[in-house]
């Protein structure tokens, strides 16, 4: 059992040792966001912490802005799964991760309290200065697990934490009609896509089909960064955000 330990940040109101740890095999370098995804913050407290779960993050903050450390972020917390970014699979080793409470798709999802974003954005702030981790690694588990995840989901509001320095967003473009790149479709233009989003980070294959994993790569990247339509359809305004994107990216 992980004994206390001081916390690593300011915003840390409570100590509460998770023993689902190991060590890590590099400094952190990505800042993973989650939601919990159960029907209370109390249950997702005690899964987080029950040895049985061998689930832990970091970081843990409620609806009334409270933030818990469960996990020294010198210490590899079990939060990612199975994932990958820019190449790397072992998210785990490189990631500090941050539970927010919300119930998530199956139980009721909703918009997450105004409390409950400013002390994310604080808390954020505070570990990528600390960890010099770069404004595009600022990630959400959909991001790193296409296939398996959508949260925190298309109601996080990723533009204040970069309005207050963390992350990296553009405005989406308007949606117009019509789509140019759908589930199904083959050839150069989607090997294209494929491209720019592998680019970006994701991880997806360049074979110019539009398979069932580039369709949860273009749905994690519209709840991220074209939240106003989830579809996995790559439309107008979804491939030129993409775009923007690509070529705002900070050095």
């Amino acid at each position: 059992m992980q004994k206390n330990f001081e916390p690593d940040s300011r915003c840390v109101a409570e100590v509460a040792p998770s023993p689902n740890v190991s060590e890590r095999t590099c400094a952190p370098d990505i800042l993973l966001l989650h939601y919990t995804g159960m029907l209370t913050a109390e249950s997702a407290l005690k899964w987080l912490c029950n040895p049985e779960s061998k689930v832990s993050s970091h970081y843990f903050v409620d609806e009334d802005g409270k933030v818990t450390q469960l996990v020294p972020e010198s210490v590899r917390g079990q939060h990612a799964g199975v994932s990958s970014w820019e190449g790397t699979t072992d998210i785990n080793s490189r990631s500090i991760g941050i539970e927010i409470v919300n119930p998530g798709h199956e139980h009721g999802y909703r918009d997450f309290p105004e409390e409950q974003i400013e002390a994310v954005i604080h808390l954020c702030f505070d570990i990528v200065a600390r960890h010099n981790i770069r404004p595009a690694r600022v990630l959400a588990h959909s991001d790193v697990a296409p296939t398996r995840k959508q949260d925190p989901g298309e109601k996080f509001p990723w533009e204040p934490l970069y309005e207050a320095g963390v992350g990296h967003w553009i405005a989406p473009v308007s949606i117009g009609d019509g789509a140019l790149l759908k589930p199904g479709d083959t050839g150069p233009a989607v090997m294209a896509m494929q491209a720019a989003l592998k680019e970006y980070g994701y991880g997806v294959g360049t074979n110019g089909e539009f398979d069932e994993l580039t369709t949860a790569v273009v749905t994690a990247f519209q709840r991220h960064f074209r939240p106003a339509q989830v579809d996995g359809i790559a439309d107008h305004s979804t491939l030129r955000t993409l775009e923007r994107l690509l070529t705002s990216r900070p050095v």
